[in-house]
């Protein structure tokens, strides 16, 4: 399920946030990148940024992106379809894999098969109980208790939030990962978490 934010919306915050972590230079990955206020975010910093979106329009959206060279833009429908970046046979390495307002389950594994060595995971989507406040509601769109922590327990946490939000509200669980074979540095061993009120 995609739910993508209008062309005017920023950069999530937790992706600003924690965007210090993406090596200089390094290539950026954004799943069901929608408009791209991932991707643009990122191509801002130097970043090469490859977008993937099922939707045509959104990947129109960014074509001056493309025309610069700056952004790889992939149209393909991710969740009927093979994965579009293979190459040998394995999911192409990235330096960082960002995914905002999107799961699919059955594509988790190969994202965090995607990240190079020293990569960074920023993941940020709804969680159970976010059906009492809007959508999405379905089950099968909201992260279960400690289901993005355990799908990270390979790498190395540096954040991870698990909560209720405002503005708008809704339920959401967001982390910072990195591949293990980064040393961590001052500037990313913040752990921070908020609990789901009771």
């Amino acid at each position: 399920m995609f739910l993508n934010p209008p062309p005017a919306q920023a950069a999530s915050p937790w992706v600003q946030r924690w965007s210090h972590l993406v090596a200089p230079g390094a290539t950026v990955l954004d799943v069901a990148c929608g408009l791209g206020r991932h991707v643009r975010w990122f191509t801002d910093r130097g970043h090469h940024v490859t977008g993937v979106d099922r939707a045509p329009a959104h990947v129109q959206a960014l074509a001056d992106l493309a025309a610069t060279g700056r952004a790889e833009l992939v149209q393909a429908d991710i969740e009927n379809a093979a994965w579009p970046l293979m190459e040998a046979g394995r999911p192409r390495l990235f330096g960082a894999v960002v995914v905002t307002n999107y799961l699919w389950r059955p594509l988790m594994p190969l994202l965090r098969e995607s990240l190079a060595p020293g990569g960074v995971l920023l993941y940020e989507t709804f969680a159970h109980g976010n059906a009492a406040v809007g959508k999405p509601a379905r089950p099968d769109f909201l992260l279960q208790g400690g289901e993005l922590l355990d799908f990270c327990r390979e790498l190395r946490i540096v954040a991870y939030e698990d909560g209720f939000r405002q503005d708008p509200p809704r339920y959401i669980q967001r982390i910072a990962a990195v591949q293990a074979s980064r040393a961590p540095s001052p500037a990313d061993t913040t752990v921070a978490r908020y609990l789901l009120p009771s």
